[in-house]
């Protein structure tokens, strides 16, 4: 490691230093990545050369800058040859990743874990889970990021608040880009082409946070997103319809405005409600979207080859195609310039006010970085199983692996047994997906989450 500090000094009267010094940690080919972060303090930058990185990094300070440094075209490859689960994994609050290249990992390539003021960009991203994955934070910025061949979505923002999505390319996923079970989120100026599915502002029971809204989906290009869906048997992401552009599942308040949707094979965008998208609901969970706008938009040859059941509702509206499908219920939506658009099951939405725009929203995120209060080592447990272990587990119901209801069942009064088993699991059920090892966490977190898990937590 070659490590190089630059020291700011100021003065007073009796001439001593009122600043400490941030170092720039230099890791070469060869050298490991992680010793890098375990020798960073806050504020300290870690530039990463060119080269292939076999490893997996976990960043549990904060405001630590990974830099991948790109020379000649070269990038600083993380590469899990498909035995590792996680490329990067961040839980320090204002961590900045950006200018890797990240490839054969099992689970999540760069993934935030309750990290709040974070910035993903300008990183390249094939294969694995899930591709760029922040899970349960607060104002962060994913932008510039390419990313391909993602069994579930690209990038998949997880039960999170005030995040910009802008300016990503994701292509060949099952989705392209999501916002699950957040509030506040922009996705802006993004191009999305050749996933299963192209852009989702979706809500799903079981999980903490109990609502979607404020997604604004503006300016965006999503094109031919029609692929053969690949994701595993036991995941969600296998019911995913192809060839839908645009999709708004029970979300609030949700904005389609000024995107360019082109060849999306079933419709440009369907909005519809959990119950009729086949999913599960619980008593704390509207299921219904509400207040959806679609505003100015250009639709090009959407429709044309639907998938059922999109198919038959087409057929029975009498149309060859459709540009709008609003399959089940929904309160007080609107559609801006509607003589314009192929719409089916919108007789009841309304036409959108003159003027109505999202262009005064300048950004999702924050004016200042969100403070984070202190944790104690039990409410460390409670932020690990929100940033962690509800990127898999549902309450009651099956996302990717199985429900939470079920593991209390199987663990109850063994909290050691659960820690065991979180640290180096094994096999038990074959129709879930291998769950990976968690072993990079404290064993203080580790036992800690496990009390919260069986003696505390409700749905």
């Amino acid at each position: 490691m070659k490590l190089k500090k630059v020291r700011l000094i100021t003065f007073g009267l009796l001439m001593t230093p009122l600043f400490s010094y941030a170092a720039v940690i230099h890791v070469s080919n060869g050298e490991s990545i992680q010793a890098a972060v375990n020798k960073a303090s806050s504020g300290d930058t870690i530039l990463v050369a060119p080269g292939t990185y076999r490893e997996t990094v976990y960043i549990d300070k904060e405001n630590i800058t990974l830099q991948g440094e790109i020379i000649k075209g070269k990038r600083a490859w993380l590469d899990g040859g498909g035995k590792l689960n996680d490329g990067i994994l961040a839980a320090g609050n204002g961590v900045s990743i950006s200018g890797f290249a990240v490839k054969g990992y099992k689970g999540n390539s760069i993934m935030t874990q309750g990290a709040n003021n974070y910035r993903i960009v300008d990183n390249y991203v094939q294969g694995g889970f899930y591709g760029i994955f922040p899970q349960f934070g607060r104002n962060g910025l994913v932008a510039r990021n390419r990313i391909t061949g993602v069994e579930d979505a690209g990038i998949y923002l997880g039960m999170s608040d005030n995040v910009d999505m802008i300016g990503n390319e994701a292509w060949g996923n099952v989705i392209g880009i999501e916002a699950e079970n957040s509030r506040n989120v922009l996705m802006e100026g993004n191009f999305i082409h050749d996933n299963v599915e192209g852009i989702a502002a979706s809500l799903f029971s079981g999980l903490p946070i109990k609502d979607a809204k404020n997604i604004t989906i503006r300016g965006n290009f999503v094109v031919k997103n029609n692929i053969k869906n690949f994701a595993p048997a036991s995941s969600i992401a296998s019911s995913v319809p192809s060839g839908i552009g645009v999709l708004i599942l029970g979300a609030k308040n949700s904005t389609v405005e000024n995107n360019i949707i082109s060849e999306n094979n079933t419709s440009a965008i369907v909005v519809t409600d959990l119950v009729t998208f086949g999913l599960a609901t619980d008593s704390k969970v509207d299921p219904i979207p509400d207040g959806v706008q679609i505003l100015e938009n250009t639709y090009v040859n959407n429709g044309t080859k639907p998938v059922a059941p999109f198919k038959e509702m087409i057929h029975v509206s009498g149309n060859t195609s459709a540009d709008i499908i609003a399959s089940g219920k929904e309160r007080t939506s609107c559609i801006k310039h509607r003589t314009s658009t192929v719409e089916i099951g919108t007789k009841k939405w309304n036409e959108c006010e003159i003027g109505a725009t999202t262009a005064s929203l300048k950004t999702a995120m924050l004016d200042q970085p969100y403070v984070s209060p202190p944790l104690n080592i039990e409410q460390k447990g409670r932020l690990t199983y929100l940033s962690v272990c509800t990127g898999c587990h549902a309450f009651n119901t099956q996302i990717h692996g199985p429900s939470i209801l079920s593991i209390k069942a199987l663990y109850a009064g063994d909290p050691d047994g659960l820690v065991k088993y979180i640290s180096n699991p094994v096999k038990k059920r074959k129709d879930f997906a291998d769950m990976p090892k968690q072993d990079y966490l404290s064993p203080e977190i580790l036992n800690s989450v496990a009390h919260y898990i069986l003696d505390e937590l409700k749905n």
